[in-house]
């Protein structure tokens, strides 16, 4: 959900890095980019200077490409000092599809949460030729347009495996209120949800830096949907009680590393806007739900602008997570249309 550049905020690099360079953000931190074949094109890693080795946060698609990037990285910005450790903010495959390269390639330590493990070796080891019948059943569920649903009925499905690599055996998991030595500073360990379960964040007791994956970032909101892995989740109220619980820790001089997008200070007024950006989004679609809508009929008052066929899944299961949201706190039912779709409608 876009917020467009909110005020307050200040981007100290207003470029981002040209992938396979570097720009260094902070003493020991360098800032990289990698490709991603989508709307959303990119993600931010971030290498950190341990001495005799580096740690990497997050790691891009497992592609040839995103491969070739990693080769030119290590041997040019991170000078062909090892890759020691990475450390994946959560189980989305722009953030853990390299880890187990880097662990099998490379004897790299992988640590991240028990969560983002067993998400990611799960879904890799699932691999499907055509959509399971539970998948379809929850596209009727959210009211998928008939057309779209008899093309992505007959295709393959998106495939963790297509571009996350196998993840061997062994990892050092992470849980909240821990601390962490990375790049010659101590963080502290906050977990963040909604848009993926327990997902870390790093803050920094020595200077100034957070390190926020997708849980934080500057000028969108991550997607926050709910799949037919668990079609009764509710990752909006998980979503706002996350920022709820980060927002007293957001000073104004933190400069916040994302997972995309630029850099930037002002945090506080950004948890804000995170926050405030999700009521005002649950109210509109309390109002145009007068009369029962399903999650495929409610992009209007949600998104405010044109949704096409690339955005159609994230915008379904975000619009259905925010449907869900109001029927769970007691604002809205929820009732079987003829046609298999969960309608919602204001008590």
């Amino acid at each position: 959900m876009a917020d467009g550049a909110p005020q307050g905020l200040r981007y100290p690099w207003p470029e981002p890095p040209e992938h396979g360079t570097a720009i260094e953000v902070a003493e020991g931190v360098l800032w990289f980019r990698l490709p991603l074949p989508m709307k959303l094109d990119h993600v931010n890693i971030y290498a950190l200077d341990d001495g005799d080795s580096w740690t990497v946060i997050d790691t891009g698609f497992n592609t040839e490409k995103t491969r070739k990037l990693w080769q030119e990285m290590m041997a040019g910005p991170l000078g062909g000092k090892p890759v020691g450790r990475v450390i994946v903010t959560h189980h989305h495959p722009d953030h853990i599809g390299l880890a187990g390269w880097f662990q099998s390639e490379f004897g790299a330590e992988l640590v991240t949460t028990r969560t983002s493990w067993l998400m990611a070796r799960m879904l890799v080891l699932d691999e499907q030729a055509t959509p399971l019948p539970e998948t379809l059943a929850f596209y009727r569920s959210a009211g998928m347009d008939p057309d779209l649903y008899d093309k992505r009925a007959s295709e393959r499905p998106f495939n963790f495996a297509d571009i996350v690599a196998p993840l061997p055996l062994g990892y050092t998991r992470i849980q909240q209120d821990q601390t962490i030595r990375i790049g010659g500073r101590t963080w502290d360990i906050h977990m963040g949800n909604g848009h993926a379960p327990e997902h870390a964040t790093f803050w920094s007791r020595d200077d100034n830096l957070v390190l926020s994956g997708d849980q934080i970032l500057s000028s969108i909101s991550p997607n926050v949907g709910v799949h037919a892995t668990e079609p009764m989740a509710d990752p909006i109220g998980e979503w706002l009680e996350a920022c709820e619980r980060l927002e007293p820790m957001a000073r104004p001089d933190q400069l916040v590393l994302g997972g995309h997008k630029l850099p930037f200070t002002g945090l506080p007024t950004r948890m804000r806007q995170l926050i405030d950006n999700h009521h005002g989004a649950l109210k509109r679609l309390l109002a145009y739900i007068d009369t029962p809508k399903s999650a495929a009929e409610c992009y209007a008052p949600l998104f405010k602008r044109k949704i096409g066929e690339g955005e159609y899944g994230l915008a379904m299961v975000e619009a259905f997570a925010h449907l869900s949201h109001l029927h769970q706190t007691g604002l809205a039912t929820r009732t079987l249309r003829e046609d298999g779709a969960l309608v919602f409608q204001k008590v």
